[in-house]
């Protein structure tokens, strides 16, 4: 089946929404924060801690699984389920991000963007129609439409060229989407400028996607302006289906873009930072290398039902992290992708209770430590 979004209500002070996103592989409560696993695995954790940590979607990535190990592979595998041993709901991106952080402008072309692998140099050219085309054979529960990723800041008349093509890639994408039990997601670009975020929203959505997110944002901009460009594009979104802000997960803009009216978050970020011995707590990011953790035989918080925070000390993962054991990146990865779970969690709670405002407020004051 397609997924279905169901929107079970609103909170009265604002624009967050509580809402049951359905797939074929479960249904799972909205707002969400999905771990990314680009290879085909969340780095360092296991299908069974992913699942420990309450995780419901993950994303894998077109373009590295294309490259490594091939579409081919893992559709004979029976799929990116069975291929990772993961039976909850997978999202793959398009490829489009690579444009932004691999491809240069001269490569990106209306056929589509040329590159050279970042394996063995061999040249490459990824079409929306060849990006769909994997995706159909990895058979993700959702699959993204192919996009350009402009850098910020871009002139409007280069943002507006690339909104024109991104649009004409997406229809492309979706004439050759034959996966009937695959949903397809419209990508809305524009950079910073509200007269090309409201058109290209208004324009993805004529073309009548199984849900939509907001892309094209976290790429330099400051955060202000990053949450100004969902207010330029968000209202123009259909209340009956998901909203994806793409690329966004620390907490703070999380917590913000839920007050708009976003759905679904993901990014690297957890197991990123966790590699360089960094912990999310709710006073802020905390980095265990630090000497001042050498003798602190407390979990990284009192208050986080992790495995790593139930187990182990800071002092121990300290000592782990120095030493550089693996062990002590797969603890810090549960303990924050946890963090940000449960920060879901808690965020969906309250909007049950008409109270998310309220708890914005505290959980930044605490975590900017303005208590």
């Amino acid at each position: 089946m397609k997924i279905k979004y169901e929107l079970i209500k609103k909170d009265s002070n604002c624009s967050a929404r509580l809402g049951i996103l359905h797939t074929n592989h479960g249904s799972f409560d909205t707002p969400i924060f999905m771990p990314v696993g680009t290879q085909a695995t969340v780095k360092t954790l296991s299908p069974e801690e992913l699942k420990e940590v309450n995780s419901a979607v993950i994303l894998s990535n077109t373009y590295h699984l294309w490259l490594r190990p091939g579409e081919d592979i893992v559709n004979k595998a029976g799929g990116l389920h069975k291929f990772m041993n993961y039976d909850g709901p997978i999202l793959t991106d398009s490829g489009g991000f690579q444009v932004f952080s691999l491809a240069k402008p001269k490569d990106i072309k209306e056929e589509g963007v040329s590159f050279k692998s970042h394996i063995d140099g061999k040249k490459l050219l990824l079409t929306p129609e060849l990006s769909i085309q994997i995706q159909n054979k990895l058979d993700s529960d959702i699959a993204m439409s192919f996009d350009e990723c402009i850098p910020y800041p871009s002139t409007h008349d280069y943002a507006k060229a690339s909104v024109e093509r991104t649009l004409r890639w997406a229809k492309r994408g979706k004439d050759v989407h034959s996966n009937q039990n695959q949903s397809l997601f419209g990508i809305v670009q524009g950079s910073s400028y509200e007269d090309l975020r409201k058109y290209s929203a208004i324009e993805t959505t004529k073309l009548d996607f199984d849900g939509y997110s907001i892309g094209g944002v976290s790429v330099g901009e400051g955060k202000e302006e990053m949450y100004q460009q969902i207010d330029y594009c968000i209202n123009y979104l259909p209340e009956d289906k998901p909203r994806y802000l793409m690329g966004v997960g620390e907490p703070e803009d999380i917590l913000e873009g839920v007050m708009r009216g976003v759905d679904m978050f993901d990014c690297v970020l957890p197991t990123r930072i966790a590699r360089h011995g960094n912990a999310f707590t709710r006073c802020g990011k905390v980095n265990l290398r630090n000497s001042k953790f050498k003798e602190d035989f407390t979990p990284i918080e009192d208050t986080c039902d992790c495995y790593a925070c139930r187990h182990y000390t800071k002092a121990y993962i300290r000592h782990l992290v120095i030493a550089q054991e693996t062990f002590g990146a797969r603890l810090l990865s549960i303990h924050n992708i946890r963090f940000l779970i449960k920060l879901t969690e808690e965020i969906r709670e309250s909007i049950k209770n008409d109270t998310f405002i309220d708890y914005k407020d505290k959980f930044l004051n605490k975590y900017f430590n303005k208590e």
